[in-house]
Formats: C-alpha cells, sequence, structure tokens
C-alpha cells in the first residue's frame, strides 16, 4: 500500500487510541433495540435472538417520559402538521409557530421574561456568555461546571476566575478580585445539579454573595428542570431564590421527553440579544418540529407530576438505603444522582461489565469525565422504576461487588 502525507498522523491517533485503552479509559458503546425506558433491550449477538434485556440505571430519564405515550403522540401528530425538519435556521425560514410556543411555555413555567431555543443545551451554555459580555467584564465559575459552561466562557472575553466546588469563602475571594480588577458586570456562573456528583449549587449563599457584591447569577439546571423543586421549576425553586436567578439554562434531552433542544430563560433584554448575536442559535437548524411538540407535552405531564417526583425521591432513598447497609461507598445527596464510588477506571469497567452480566445496565465515569481517582458508576433513579427494580438493582450491586472484592 502506498504510504500517504496522512500516515504518520493515523499512526500517532492509532497510538494514542491504544494508550487509552491500556489505562481502562476506552469508552465503549452499546446497540440499544428498544425505545428508552426503565427495561431496555441491547444487542447481544452471544444469546440467542441476538439481544437482552437489562434494567436500565443510568438514563437521564428522571421521570421516565422518554417513552410516554401522551409524548411520543404530540410528536407523531406534529410530524403530520408541521413537517419532519425546518431545513433552516431561525432567522432565515426556521421559525414555526411550534417553536414559538414552546420558548413561550418554557419562559411561562420558569418564571422569566422569555426563553430562546438551541438544538442543545451544550449550544445553549456554548452561545450564552459571548453576546452578553465583553473583555471589561468577570465570570464567576464553579470549578465542576459541566463542560458546555466552560467551553462557553472560553469563547468569552470577559476576565475569567473560578472557585472550588460550593466553597463560599472562595467564590467571596473571587469577586473581591473581580472588584479589585475593575470589572464593569459579574456574572456568578454554576450548575443547579452537579451532574458527575448529584450535589444541588448552594443557591441561596450564592445569591446573597452576588447581592452584596452586585454580580448576577446563571444556572444550569439540566439535571434538575422536570423533577426537582414545586412543580418542577429546577434548583432556584428547590432551594428557595427564585427570580434572585436571573439566567437559567435547560435542556429537553433529559426529563423533558428526552429527545434533544435546549434553551435559555432570562429577562427579555438577554434574549433579544441572543437572538442577535448567539452563534450557535444563529447558525444552527430549528428544533424539529417534532421534537418541539414532544417537549411541549413534557413539560405539562412534569409541571403536574408531583406524584412522579414523590415516586422518585421515595426510589432514591429506598436504592441509598440499601447499597449503604451493602457497605458500598455513596457521594451524599438527596438527587436521583447517586454515584457509587470506585475511585479506580479499571474497577469502574469491571464493575459495569460485572453488572451487565446481572442484568443491570450503567456505565463507568472516568477521567477525563471525573478527576483521576475519582472513577465511578453514576446511578440514575426514574420514576419508571419500581420498588422491586430497586431492589433487584441492589442485589446486583451486592453480587458484583463480593465477585470484584469491592465489598
Amino acid at each position: 500500500m502506498r504510504l500517504t502525507l496522512l500516515d504518520p498522523f493515523l499512526s500517532h491517533l492509532t497510538s494514542e487510541l491504544a494508550a487509552i485503552d491500556r489505562d481502562g479509559l476506552l469508552k465503549r458503546e452499546r446497540m440499544i433495540t428498544t425505545p428508552q425506558s426503565a427495561h431496555i433491550r441491547i444487542v447481544d449477538k452471544k444469546v440467542q435472538g441476538g439481544e437482552r434485556e437489562l434494567l436500565n440505571l443510568c438514563a437521564n430519564n428522571y421521570l421516565g417520559l422518554a417513552d410516554h405515550p401522551d409524548v411520543v403522540t404530540a410528536a407523531r401528530k406534529a410530524l403530520d402538521e408541521f413537517g419532519f425538519g425546518m431545513a433552516s435556521v431561525r432567522f432565515i425560514c426556521g421559525a414555526q409557530t411550534l417553536h414559538r410556543r414552546l420558548e413561550e411555555r418554557i419562559a411561562k413555567w420558569l418564571e422569566k421574561d422569555d426563553a430562546i431555543l438551541f438544538a442543545a443545551c451544550f449550544d445553549a451554555n456554548g452561545g450564552l456568555f459571548e453576546p452578553l459580555l465583553g473583555a471589561e467584564d468577570a465570570i464567576i465559575s464553579d470549578a465542576l461546571n459541566h463542560a458546555s459552561i466552560i467551553d462557553g466562557v472560553r469563547l468569552c472575553k470577559a476576565k475569567r476566575y473560578r472557585f472550588a466546588n460550593s466553597d463560599m469563602t472562595e467564590l467571596e475571594m473571587r469577586l473581591q478580585e473581580a472588584d479589585a480588577d475593575g470589572a464593569r458586570f459579574k456574572l456568578i456562573a454554576t450548575d443547579g445539579v452537579f451532574s458527575m456528583d448529584g450535589y444541588v449549587a448552594k443557591l441561596k449563599d450564592i445569591c446573597e454573595l452576588a447581592e452584596r457584591f452586585g454580580a448576577f447569577v446563571m444556572v444550569d439546571d439540566c439535571h434538575a428542570h422536570g423533577h426537582l423543586g414545586e412543580r418542577g421549576r429546577g434548583t432556584p425553586t428547590l432551594t428557595g431564590v427564585g427570580e434572585r436567578v436571573q439566567i437559567v439554562t435547560g435542556t429537553l434531552g433529559k426529563t423533558l421527553g428526552g429527545a434533544m433542544g435546549g434553551f435559555v430563560a432570562a429577562p427579555q433584554p438577554v434574549i433579544d440579544m441572543l437572538r442577535q448575536r448567539a452563534r450557535p442559535y444563529l447558525f444552527s437548524n430549528s428544533l424539529a418540529p417534532p421534537v418541539a411538540a414532544g417537549a411541549l407535552r413534557a413539560i405539562d405531564i412534569a409541571e403536574a407530576a408531583d406524584d412522579k417526583r414523590a415516586h422518585l425521591m421515595r426510589l432514591v432513598q429506598r436504592f441509598r438505603s440499601g447499597m449503604e447497609a451493602a457497605g458500598f461507598e455513596l457521594l451524599p445527596g438527596d438527587t436521583p444522582i447517586i454515584p457509587v464510588m470506585l475511585h479506580e477506571a479499571k474497577l469502574a469497567q469491571a464493575m459495569a461489565a460485572a453488572l451487565d452480566q446481572r442484568g443491570v445496565y450503567v456505565a463507568g465515569f472516568f477521567y477525563p469525565v471525573v478527576p483521576k481517582g475519582k472513577a465511578r458508576i453514576r446511578t440514575q433513579m426514574s420514576a419508571a422504576l419500581s420498588d422491586e427494580d430497586a431492589d433487584f438493582a441492589v442485589q446486583a450491586f451486592k453480587d458484583a461487588g463480593r465477585e470484584l472484592g469491592i465489598v
């Protein structure tokens, strides 16, 4: 075979991938043959029929709406009425009445002036900061914020400050530094729920510091909207700060139907400026009409789903109690995200494989998704699970943990 100029580069990538595999850090995807649900089927050519069923403990499907018949029906109806896709960005010819209805519904639900849709919350966070803040301004960001916030802040010319996760003393120091540096506007950015740990941000303390220092607050509530707080409004409601949080970003790809799409909800001038200048909004296709319609119905369901939220939190306590009694190390918390700490990447991979053999679908999380030495199985409860499902999962963890010498 004739060598090409690309061969040295491809050889380098192959070597890097081999090193990732040797370190136990290679991510592998399993193919699901069913809708996302509490129980799913995956491709497995080693068994008769070529697939098998697993209990799903690692989807962001917190209220179980990803395959809810009302959400599916709404999406199917929109497919007939509005078509498959927009083939355009919003400001050219990609804005339908359906998109505007969804934005208005989100704004009303979260009690903000207005909202703006993006293809994903990664895009919402990536496009948020640069249009609003300049070199004269400051962004003070929690060290464990989602990668999308980190990337969005990098794209902005504002001066960057970082504080240790939920460390209010450090946050105050960073605000003082921003003042000393002559910042014009100061924005504090934080996740509402930190997705790898399940911790809820100290929003009351953050808002008090923001008000003392003349800053405003942005919260990414992707892992809270729909299932935390009164009427599922998320962590500002859960922590009692409400409108003291000025800017909220969120996703339609988790609790709210689980498809895709993100949004920013904020005061009107913020939304108006994002429509004019947010690059992911200006240069990405509008949400597919079935996705928008399904999300609209999912919000209606989530807002009224006190029964589902109560069941979800009972499952959280049931699973936590069982796992702690079995001797597993869990990070503390009160959200459906329950990390089982294993620390080493290869052990997390082995544990995930052992659970797969016992009929439980989980994934190992390790560097660079979490810091080195902090590998884990991140389990996530869903209202679609039953008490029996939670007990089955605990027993599977016990059996796999004994086999691997973890408990």
